[in-house]
């Protein structure tokens, strides 16, 4: 019982490896673009964007769940993400606003991608 609960969240925690590096590869790389296209850099970093962006559409395909659940649950992932990102390169510290709206979403990710749902079965055992 305690291994199949250790493999169970082990799981869980790949997916949620796998969201944020889906957020960072999306979010760094429309930042390479605007970067580029806003700020007058070096097109490189265009270039450099459009391949970051072409490999966040890669990483959504390893979750284990339907497309609609996996980019629902990433649209909450991607807010708290752009909020972070804006604090760190930006100086935009979050407000309560952003914060409760955060809140919301992680509580909406919880429920689109990790309830149990009947006659489903998520993370079988060998995939």
């Amino acid at each position: 019982m305690i291994n199949r609960d250790r493999t169970s969240w082990n799981k869980v925690l790949a997916s949620i490896i796998f969201f944020l590096l889906a957020g960072l590869c999306e979010i760094g790389g429309g930042y390479l673009v605007w970067l580029w296209l806003r700020d007058s850099m070096s097109w490189m970093l265009g270039a450099l964007g459009g391949f970051v962006l072409f490999a966040y559409g890669i990483i959504p395909t390893f979750q284990p769940s339907h497309f609609h659940r996996v980019y629902s649950a990433y649209g909450g992932i991607f807010i708290v993400m752009a909020l972070v990102w804006g604090w760190l390169f930006q100086g935009t510290r979050p407000d309560m606003y952003d914060i409760v709206g955060a809140s919301i979403s992680i509580l909406g990710i919880a429920i689109i991608f990790y309830m149990p749902r009947k006659n489903e079965v998520m993370w079988k055992d060998g995939k």
